[in-house]
């Protein structure tokens, strides 16, 4: 489909910035949602280039006032819907915040879409709505299982979503990303806390468990994957997965980091960063055959060989003092 104006919904965060500031570059028109306060703060978009940020419109609201958000939606034709709370370990702390932000959220872009005729809606997912794999790779049709506060919200908005496709014909997307990684992550993330810490010095990481795995996927997929996505009319009602078709243990993960950095390091488990048994997610592998044949998926940054190459940009971005100093790499960040 061709769209003359997109809203993107978490454009200050990790992946919205990225995915916006794409966006601009391939030519379309933008407008970024971000979360209003008092610091007039833009996130990740305060640091975009100032050919990117010139070419942007920005709107300042709160995910979880439907009124901004319909305001914020008039005149477009797309909506990329990203704002979420996605840490797990705060979800324990503040699960009113996760169904608040995440389905409340989800329902407030979904009733401004009906009533306002929005062409295409993409809502993220996550793949910890699957939790611990039953079988790999995982497909769409995999059961879910939220394991966390935060994965049952998604699990709860994506079922919103489908229900207005199937109740109103609302013309909604679900793209359902394996773990995104790179540039600006939050350290609450295992790959930036490593990085982080090695970054700042240490030699001794402090991380939780190191037997789960993932399918981590560099944030330039992820963000040209919801590109791929809003243009596909085949998807339209459809969940869709998106990975990098490589799984690796925290473990592993771990010493790639420390040899694309190169340095030796020894790890050492902190009982906080530890998730209750039954919330950990165990196993996660992406099954991306139907995003291959809906949009062509094919990451550029697949396999063993992209990872590695992933974590070396994503070491180099760390790497610069001014990226750096925005991190505490000497607490655990929730």
């Amino acid at each position: 489909m061709s769209a003359s104006k997109i809203l993107v919904t978490g454009a200050d965060g990790f992946i919205g910035s990225h995915l916006t500031e794409m966006l601009v570059r391939d030519g379309y028109d933008v407008r970024a949602f971000v979360m209003y306060n008092s610091l007039n703060s833009w996130g990740w978009l305060d640091k975009a280039p100032k050919e990117v940020l010139s070419e942007l419109e920005i709107f300042a609201g709160d995910i979880r006032d439907p009124h901004g958000i319909e305001e914020a939606m008039k005149g477009v034709d797309v909506v990329l819907h990203l704002a979420a709370l996605i840490a797990i370990p705060f979800s324990y702390h503040s699960p009113d915040a996760y169904v608040q932000t995440n389905v409340t959220g989800t329902l407030n872009v979904l009733q401004a879409a009906r009533r306002l005729g929005t062409s295409r809606i993409v809502c993220t997912s996550t793949s910890e709505t699957y939790g611990t794999a039953q079988f790999v790779p995982i497909t769409e049709d995999h059961p879910l299982n939220a394991q966390s506060p935060y994965a049952a919200t998604k699990v709860g908005a994506d079922q919103m979503a489908l229900s207005f496709h199937r109740s109103f014909e609302t013309p909604v997307t679900i793209l359902r990303p394996f773990n995104t990684y790179g540039p600006r992550q939050s350290a609450r993330a295992v790959i930036p806390t490593v990085i982080g810490q090695i970054a700042a010095g240490d030699r001794l990481i402090k991380l939780g468990s190191l037997a789960p795995t993932r399918d981590f996927t560099y944030v330039g997929d992820t963000a040209r994957g919801f590109i791929q996505a809003m243009q596909s009319d085949a998807a339209v009602g459809q969940v869709t997965n998106i990975g990098s078709g490589f799984e690796i243990s925290i473990a592993d993960t771990v010493a790639a980091i420390a040899e694309a950095m190169g340095v030796e390091v020894e790890v050492v488990q902190d009982p906080a960063r530890l998730r209750p048994i039954d919330s950990e997610v165990e196993r996660l592998f992406a099954g991306t055959d139907k995003a291959r044949t809906l949009f062509g998926w094919a990451p550029e940054f697949g396999g063993r060989d992209g990872f590695l190459r992933g974590l070396v940009a994503t070491a180099e971005w760390f790497g610069d003092p001014a990226n750096l100093s925005v991190y505490k790499t000497d607490r655990y960040n929730i």
